[in-house]
């Protein structure tokens, strides 16, 4: 059997990990022949298909490592239109492939899902520093994005406690608020804002203002797709002649804005933006990369398409592509450690209740 591996997406640590498990997995369970796929979608969408041999040396000494040895894209698209589909075909075809392991997040999902329907048989691994993958209570890179975030909370809190000042910490994550909850709470945020609760601003000034008097300084932690209440649309911001113009981005510094008029303190803002998806995996996301890729290779030795690997309840195992297409795992309003945040003294925004 012929295999492809691809990562696509944004980067992310333990996509090396990921490739490593597949493949010496099928190598070694095969006979199989594994080739990676450059850059994601995009090494199958033109006319000169990018594939490379995966042999056991390729693969061995790269689970460490950040980033993907593969490359990877969040801008193709395979299913763009009729043409660039029939191109992926004829590549397929071309070079053998019996079966594609994809590893990225719900886009890279769609994207598999939408290949399905035409005939090339996916396994999907899932990845996302942002933990909002659909019917997958873990992914890996998140323990490092999160371990990421910590430290630049607990760096930023030293520089606030010396200068009295309220300091905002701006986090990946549009549409799921996993990273700044996990991260704030481990970094001891004051105020913690998600995508998922708009935000009352009133509130947010009473919390700071209350520290003033106290501490004398504030750390909050917002995700990118955190919004105040009443204010419609996300922060936006327009990035010209990019296949993605209009991106989530700069909540922190509009914020900022908002608070100083109120506020004796000074307020900084800080967007940590690409550095959460960089550096090397953290063992726990190594292992869970590991676990992933091997279990992907069974699926695929199996014959189980169109199915993408999970981690439920602590145990590997797998659903159907379908059920993650174009969806997200978003922070349930009950969950345990939004009630422990509140618990604890952490204001997540929330208008006080009538």
């Amino acid at each position: 059997m012929r295999v492809g591996v691809l990562t696509g997406g944004g980067d992310c640590p333990g996509l090396n990990a990921v490739i490593r498990a597949v493949t010496k997995s099928l190598l070694r369970q095969g006979p199989c022949e594994v080739l990676g796929i450059a850059d994601g979608f995009e090494g199958l969408m033109g006319p000169n298909p990018r594939v490379l041999p995966l042999g056991w040396e390729q693969v061995s000494g790269i689970a460490h490592l950040g980033g993907t040895i593969l490359g990877t894209s969040n801008s193709a698209n395979p299913l763009k239109d009729a043409a660039t589909l029939a191109q992926v075909g004829q590549n397929v075809q071309a070079l053998g492939l019996q079966a594609v392991v994809a590893i990225g997040g719900d886009g890279t999902m769609s994207l598999a899902y939408g290949l399905e329907q035409v005939g090339l048989r996916c396994v999907g691994v899932p990845k996302t520093i942002d933990n909002d993958i659909a019917a997958c209570e873990r992914s890996f890179g998140f323990d490092t994005a999160v371990d990421t975030v910590t430290e630049a909370i607990r760096r930023l809190e030293s520089t606030a406690y010396s200068h009295h000042r309220v300091m905002i910490v701006e986090t990946m994550g549009r549409h799921a608020g996993w990273l700044a909850l996990e991260a704030g709470i481990a970094g001891s945020a004051d105020v913690i804002l998600l995508p998922e609760i708009d935000y009352n601003l009133q509130v947010v000034i009473d919390h700071c203002r209350a520290r003033e008097q106290r501490q004398r300084y504030t750390i909050i932690c917002i995700g990118e797709g955190a919004k105040e209440r009443g204010a419609g649309l996300t922060v936006r911001e327009r990035v010209e002649h990019s296949p993605d113009p209009v991106r989530l981005g700069g909540v922190a510094h509009v914020l900022r804005e908002r608070l100083q008029p109120h506020l004796k303190s000074e307020v900084r803002a800080t967007v940590l933006g690409h550095v959460q998806r960089g550096g090397e995996p953290t063992p726990s996301d190594r292992v869970l990369a590991a676990r992933f890729g091997h279990h992907a290779a069974q699926l695929v030795l199996q014959g189980q398409f169109g199915r993408m690997v999970t981690l439920q309840q602590g145990e590997i195992g797998s659903v159907e592509i379908a059920r993650v297409a174009n969806t997200q795992r978003k922070v349930p309003l009950d969950h345990g450690l939004l009630a422990l945040a509140r618990d604890i003294g952490v204001c997540l925004g929330e208008a006080p209740a009538a």
